[in-house]
């Protein structure tokens, strides 16, 4: 048999690879809570995210190691990086700010495929954002600590999501 896929740039197959595996995730999370409910799918989707992130920053820290005496831009820098191995700029749409304090950093979302998907789907009503959880895999997998809030929620209806962060010595 020989192989008849075409070439693809591998930007774009890397794209479809991250569209492909977030469309089994949101297939995945559909299934969960028909079969066991909104709770049962929120719970298990936080704790997977949170697996896969801290996975994925540390096979990237092996790599780009974050150093112990990392600044907070040199962790902002990181984790822009981890989002754009997890997701493409189309699905998501970051930027990092600074804040008054030099420990201190936000990151803005402006656009997230995931709420755009739920909101198609009709299945807003009831999830929980697995952000914060996501976050915590990507400080634990890149070795930082922080204490990390969430300031603004598009899921409740801000027009961002935004999260603070600070680094802790």
């Amino acid at each position: 048999m020989t192989d008849t896929a075409p070439d693809l740039p591998l930007g774009k197959e890397v794209d479809l690879v991250r569209q492909g595996w977030w469309l089994h995730d949101a297939r995945w999370y559909q299934a969960v809570k028909s079969r066991f409910g909104q709770e049962a799918a929120n719970e298990l989707n936080a704790e997977v995210m949170r697996f896969v992130a801290r996975r994925i920053a540390t096979v990237y820290t092996r790599q780009c190691p974050v150093a112990d005496n990392a600044t907070s831009a040199e962790v902002a820098a990181a984790l822009e990086s981890l989002a754009r191995l997890m997701f493409s700029r189309a699905m998501v749409r970051l930027d990092t700010t600074d804040v008054d304090d030099e420990n201190t950093w936000e990151t803005v979302v402006s656009e997230h495929f995931a709420l755009r998907m739920l909101r198609a789907s009709r299945s807003l009503a009831g999830y929980q954002c697995p952000c914060m959880q996501l976050r915590a895999g990507w400080f634990e997998g890149i070795g930082v600590r922080v204490s990390d809030e969430t300031v603004e929620c598009m899921r409740e209806g801000a027009a961002v999501c935004r999260f603070r962060a600070c680094l802790k010595s």
